[in-house]
């Protein structure tokens, strides 16, 4: 999984008359070519990821692992997280938490990411 670089990429799209723009991560996956529909984690989101695309029509998705344990049970659950990622001619970073689509984004996301 470190070793792939996986772009979000957007585009511009029309509804009811005004324009908005979608986030995606394409890829291939046993042969087949999925496009996975990302979002920001909440509305306020789109300005951040705004900010970070600055213009650009792709930036990187990163994946922070992360793992819980159930104090109760003692069971591990383990997941990633996902950033949307870039840095300017500065090299200053920046980042918008974002998470898939639908319940079905994040069974391709995963698949992706191994």
């Amino acid at each position: 999984m470190a070793d792939k670089k996986i772009l979000i990429e957007r585009e511009k799209f029309e509804y009811k008359g005004k324009e908005f723009l979608s986030y995606f991560v394409k890829g291939v996956i046993k042969g087949r070519e999925v496009k996975i529909s990302i979002k920001p984690q909440d509305y306020n989101g789109y300005t951040v990821l705004d900010i970070v695309f600055d213009g650009a029509n792709e930036v990187e998705l990163v994946a922070k692992p992360y793992s819980i344990t159930d104090e109760a049970t003692g069971n591990v659950i383990t997941g990633n997280t996902y950033l949307a990622r870039s840095v300017d001619e500065n090299g200053n970073v920046y980042e918008c938490p974002v998470k898939h689509n639908r319940a079905s984004d994040k069974v391709l996301l995963n698949m992706l990411m191994k």
